[in-house]
């Protein structure tokens, strides 16, 4: 299917989209998230893909939400605004393939929280983070507030989100917002031996593991334990639990079928 602002490669089971709008530096837009819903949806069923990266194209991954539209807005428009960014970005977390996030430049404001959705990130040495939605007079609407404190502390967060100010690659993945650093040179290589590295393993255990990180993060330590036991025992039952134990005593590379 052919989108506006989305380029969708898919070669050895990774799909690559590129969000190719680089005269406003990617800025999301309505038609953006559209295309992200769209994509996102065909991939959750989609047997081919095991993996995707998402970047973007020229000198931005993404610099933030696309100001004039939300200026239009009034208080009841940009709840709505907010509340369908989040649900896109909360398909793509809860996608049941590991999402990379491979960060090329500018990740700021609704760009930070694009890639703080994303699994796994990925980031060229000229990348820089920010969420500087208060020198606009906002907060972040697409889940920043709830996604940085979980992942990097909530005092480092605040700092972040209070001051407005940008981060380097560098500092990024000192505080742990960053997993892999890369040169600009090396990012999409980089970004793809990850992929490659995490889309060999058993589609139906990796589908399972985000689920259970996602669904047992802000539970009580039993009930997130009962979450992780339930879908443990889950794989059991499936074709590719069986193969992969058998590779493994018999020392072979295991085949899975996602079954």
């Amino acid at each position: 299917m052919p989108y506006e602002f989305l380029n969708v490669d898919v070669k050895d089971r990774i799909a690559t989209v590129t969000i190719t709008r680089p005269d406003k530096l990617n800025a999301l837009n309505a038609r953006i998230f559209e295309e992200l819903d769209q994509v996102f949806t065909a991939f959750a069923t989609d047997r081919s893909i095991g993996a995707v990266i998402v970047t973007g194209a020229g000198r931005a991954f993404v610099a933030g939400a696309d100001i004039a539209e939300i200026a239009a807005h009034d208080a009841a428009g940009l709840a709505r605004l907010s509340a369908a960014g989040q649900a896109v970005f909360m398909k793509i977390e809860r996608l049941p393939k590991p999402v990379i996030a491979a960060v090329n430049g500018f990740a700021l404001g609704g760009g930070c929280e694009l890639a703080l959705a994303c699994h796994i990130r990925v980031a060229s040495e000229h990348a820089k983070f920010g969420l500087p939605e208060v020198k606009l007079g906002l907060i972040p609407g697409y889940g920043g507030t709830q996604r940085l404190p979980r992942l990097i502390g909530k005092g480092r967060a605040l700092q972040m989100i209070l001051s407005g100010e940008q981060v380097d690659a560098a500092e990024a993945h000192r505080m742990g917002l960053v997993n892999v650093l890369a040169t600009a040179s090396t990012l999409h290589d980089v970004a793809l031996s990850v992929a490659l590295q995490v889309a060999k393993n058993g589609p139906l255990a990796m589908a399972r593991a985000i689920e259970s990180v996602n669904d047992g993060f802000d539970r009580l330590a039993d009930d997130a334990m009962a979450v992780e036991a339930r879908l443990f025992g889950s794989l059991g039952a499936t074709r590719d639990m069986a193969e992969g134990t058998a590779a493994f005593l018999a020392k072979r590379p295991a085949q899975f079928t996602g079954e």
